[in-house]
């Protein structure tokens, strides 16, 4: 980013906080011992302020500085197909990462797809839960000594607290979603 683009952006920045909190151009100006006028050129880009100023206008603010540079919003909501991620192991067995950045989140969803007589890598005991929906096909749901099946339409949601893995030793592909928290692919 250049400096202009910076300048500007914790312009901008300090005018949506000061919106935000309700004050005017002057109230905050006298808050950080700085001109209305200052104030102005500042949230309009047209002044850099030093980093002592810039700590006391985002304390004045109610701010802390990690609060302040900390990028929100920009994360996207909709994700497309050309957004994913897709492995194809050796048996041709797809996994897409249908939010590519879930792996920072709480939850990773994926889009499976197993092909007949294929099972995914078993998973050792972790903290945390699973949930899928299959879409289309069966699968079987490994959970320790357990052996659950799960046919389109219907869902699953376990504990990761066992042993656990999922096969298809069906004749038709399976298509499922699968979502887990914490992410662990």
């Amino acid at each position: 980013m250049q400096t202009e683009q910076v300048t500007e952006s914790i312009g901008r920045k300090i005018r949506n906080l000061r919106q935000e909190r309700n004050l005017t151009q002057q109230e905050l100006a006298d808050r950080t011992e700085l001109t209305k006028g200052y104030i102005s050129q500042l949230e309009n880009g047209q002044v850099a302020p030093s980093v002592i100023t810039l700590l006391d206008i985002i304390e004045c603010l109610g701010s802390t500085p990690s609060e302040f540079f900390t990028e929100t919003g920009n994360e996207p909501v909709v994700y497309s197909e050309g957004d994913f991620f897709e492995k194809i192991d050796d048996d041709g067995n797809s996994i897409q990462w249908i939010v590519p950045t879930a792996q920072k989140n709480s939850m990773e969803p994926l889009l499976v797809e197993l092909k007949p007589g294929n099972r995914l890598a078993p998973d050792k005991p972790h903290e945390g839960e699973e949930f899928g929906f299959v879409i289309s096909g069966r699968v079987k749901l490994h959970l320790g000594d357990d052996v659950f099946t799960a046919k389109a339409g219907e869902s699953f949601y376990y504990n990761s607290g066992k042993n656990h893995w999922i096969e298809n030793p069906y004749a038709r592909p399976a298509k499922f979603i699968w979502v887990s928290t914490p992410p662990s692919f």
